[in-house]
């Protein structure tokens, strides 16, 4: 079965710098139907004007990764961490036993647009960490590449829970597929472009949830770059 997240629907957080939308109930906005799906328990779409951004603040206890479409994105931690990310990008953080950090649009003549996942890990206390790699495009040109993962597989950056997370560039006409094994579940954001998923179309923010499903086969209506998580 496949239940869509239209983007329209999200919740929403607009301030004079963020324009951000919510796949799940965050901050203020809360949705009793959409409190998160399995350990997915966030997809933040933000668009950050220049200079803006997020000042010190703290996280315990999730995985969050974050993923550039356009911009750049400086990041600062409580470990001394600090960079720069921009489109190709993924960055991990494991917040664990309890980190500080910050996150601004490094730009100052044009909007950063990213999209911040968060998911539960599979224990608490864990020791905190940081982690970043730029993907080639050429690894995600229609096809499903694995970015994220819960064992680092195939240049896939680590996180400690039982998700994986593949993205994909496609272009208009292109297909791919991927397979889930009994038990799993999945789901399925488009970040850009027109697909469908399934059968079913889906625009730039749309989402949807799959459970009960053995197979995923994603067609792009135009070109598009879909994020595609496989969970307990």
């Amino acid at each position: 079965m496949l239940t869509k997240r239209n983007a329209d629907e999200r919740g929403r957080t607009k301030l004079d710098w963020l324009n951000g939308r919510h796949s799940f109930s965050f901050g203020r906005y809360y949705d009793p139907a959409w409190m998160g799906f399995g350990p997915l328990r966030v997809i933040n779409d933000d668009v950050i004007a220049p200079s803006g951004g997020f000042g010190e603040h703290p996280h315990r206890d999730m995985e969050i990764i974050t993923y550039i479409l356009d911009g750049a994105l400086e990041h600062r931690d409580s470990m001394g961490n600090g960079s720069v990310i921009r489109p190709g990008d993924v960055q991990v953080m494991t917040a664990g036993s309890g980190i500080r950090h910050s996150e601004f649009n490094a730009l100052h003549d044009g909007a950063t647009h990213l999209l911040q996942i968060w998911i539960e890990p599979g224990e608490a206390g864990l020791t905190p960490r940081w982690d970043e790699r730029t993907f080639d495009p050429s690894l995600k040109h229609n096809q499903l590449h694995a970015i994220v993962t819960p064992d680092g597989r195939d240049g896939s950056l680590l996180i400690r829970a039982d998700a994986t997370i593949y993205a994909a560039l496609l272009s208009e006409g292109k297909s791919v597929t991927h397979a889930y094994a009994p038990g799993r579940r999945g789901w399925v954001q488009v970040a850009r472009g027109k697909v469908t998923a399934n059968g079913e179309t889906l625009s730039a923010g749309d989402g949807a949830a799959l459970t009960d499903v053995d197979t995923l086969t994603i067609e792009a209506a135009d070109d598009a770059e879909v994020l595609v998580f496989d969970l307990p």
